[in-house]
């Protein structure tokens, strides 16, 4: 099912592109990071996974990777969240936290944003476009909100983009969990108003996603939409909650790095 809000051009990317071996990367924030894709690139693609409650993520590499065989001049950046470690044991400093939404606060966006400045300073004539699943979701579009100048584009699958209510929805489902408990994280519905009006904007989430509703998507959508900011807004029938490598994040992607316009 597909719902327009102020709807992105259709604009489609050339299909393939020449993806370099991975490298890993510690950018002035020490998360760390592996990277894909040319080293001179026209659309520079961060990527941040989900709460990750039971794992250590690794998906998001691969998301990374095959992303960039798909974006024409682009580099794909897959950054490892604070106090979270991958299946490789790498680890970023910080603390992790429950993962009850707890830890999208403004230390751990200083951290990410760091990141983004010196992968910004890196590559200075690159479009950046920030993606985000789940949780990652949610602390891309608190970072859109309150450090507009570092976000061109931006992509939310799955999102918990209404925090209090997102919040209830889980402790409803997990009783023992403690979402009940006060955090200092950003509500993206709060820090929607700082965006920057030029932004280009696509979420994606699964029509049966038990964690993450389509309505908490929907919501962040249509208050994107309100500012007028240009918002695809789509729902993958049948899909649930793991969506990040489904084709229509892919494409939603591609979108977003050919709708952008290129730097001088």
């Amino acid at each position: 099912m597909r719902s327009s809000l102020a709807l992105l051009p259709l604009l489609l990317a050339a299909c393939a592109t020449t993806s370099t071996a991975p490298q890993a990367a510690r950018p002035a924030a020490e998360l760390y990071a592996r990277s894909f894709g040319t080293a001179r690139p026209v659309t520079l693609l961060v990527v941040l996974h989900g709460d990750a409650p039971a794992t250590n993520p690794g998906y998001q590499y691969d998301f990374a990777q095959a992303l960039a065989a798909r974006i024409p001049n682009s580099r794909v950046v897959a950054l490892l969240r604070p106090g979270y470690e991958d299946p490789q044991g790498n680890r970023s400093p910080g603390e992790r936290g429950l993962t009850t939404g707890d830890n999208y606060t403004p230390d751990r966006l200083d951290a990410v944003s760091d990141s983004l400045r010196r992968l910004r300073a890196r590559y200075p004539r690159a479009r950046l476009v920030l993606i985000g699943h789940s949780g990652g979701a949610a602390m891309a579009a608190d970072l859109a909100g309150t450090r507009p100048e570092l976000v061109d584009g931006l992509l939310l699958a799955a999102c918990p983009c209404s925090l209090p209510e997102w919040r209830q929805h889980m402790k409803a489902r997990l009783p023992a969990a403690p979402f009940d408990q006060p955090v200092h994280s950003l509500d993206p519905l709060q820090t929607v108003g700082g965006a920057q009006l030029d932004l280009r904007a696509a979420l994606v989430v699964g029509a049966d996603d038990p964690i993450t509703p389509p309505r908490f998507s929907r919501a962040y959508a249509e208050a994107l939409a309100l500012r007028g900011i240009a918002t695809d807004y789509r729902v993958i029938p049948g899909k649930g909650h793991e969506i990040l490598d489904d084709p229509e994040v892919l494409s939603a992607a591609e979108r977003l790095a050919a709708a952008l316009p290129k730097k001088g």
